[in-house]
């Protein structure tokens, strides 16, 4: 479990963040909460339900809502069991990804996932809705190309986004999947995110986050396409 400042900020709203690695894809599954009210999200649990019960003790914070950025399994796989463990609803992905929530069972069994279970959230997420969680608001991006209904969550008073696994740092998502496209994923990259502003941070699925000013500087997914 590690530590993360990135959603720190000298004026409100104030925030804290932590990453909880999850499966044997060492997904990002990221608590993000409200600092004055405790009150927290759980983005993308995609399995090893009982440490991110742990996690959320240890923190101390009061989970309210789960959010998924897409449909794998790597991100999803734990999410019924969550919200039947905490009794809140999850929020994402777009519609898009129905077809992939419709299969978790089918997928996890390709990984060697047991326990999983198909599911539908309760509420979908499209471009320009919001989420929140305490005093945080997020804005939602739909980002598709990595998979269709990829959202990003993007807070503009923190200058803060959790991006999936559409943006990583050096690399962008994998678009070899059912429904993947790199045109289109690059097309999101550079016309959803590039414009939030370089200072803008970053946690992604998958590894260490970064900005998006780094990563329109050094990505080579991006400056080889600008």
């Amino acid at each position: 479990m590690t530590e993360q400042t990135d959603t720190q900020d000298s004026s409100p709203p104030k925030a804290g963040a932590i990453i909880v690695p999850v499966t044997l894809f060492e997904q990002n599954c990221t608590i993000i909460w409200d600092e004055p009210t405790k009150k927290a999200v759980v983005i993308d649990p995609g399995g090893d339900v009982p440490k991110i019960l742990d996690a959320i003790k240890q923190t101390g914070v009061t989970v309210e809502k789960i959010w998924l950025t897409h449909g794998h399994i790597d991100h999803v796989g734990g999410a019924a069991e969550l919200r039947e463990a905490l009794k809140v609803p999850i929020e994402g992905p777009h519609v898009a990804d129905k077809f992939l929530l419709d299969n978790v069972v089918a997928s996890g069994a390709r990984f060697g996932m047991t326990g999983v279970r198909d599911f539908a959230p309760d509420r979908w997420l499209d471009e320009g809705d919001s989420v929140s969680i305490g005093e945080l608001s997020f804005d939602i991006l739909h980002c598709p190309g990595h998979s269709p209904g990829s959202v990003v969550f993007f807070n503009n008073a923190l200058r803060f986004a959790h991006v999936g696994d559409v943006l990583f740092a050096g690399s962008v998502g994998r678009t070899d999947l059912p429904g993947g496209s790199h045109a289109t994923l690059i097309n999101s990259i550079k016309t959803k995110l590039l414009p939030l502003g370089d200072e803008v941070g970053f946690i992604c699925g998958h590894g260490a986050g970064s900005s998006i000013g780094q990563e329109r500087m050094t990505n080579p997914f991006i400056t080889g396409e600008m």
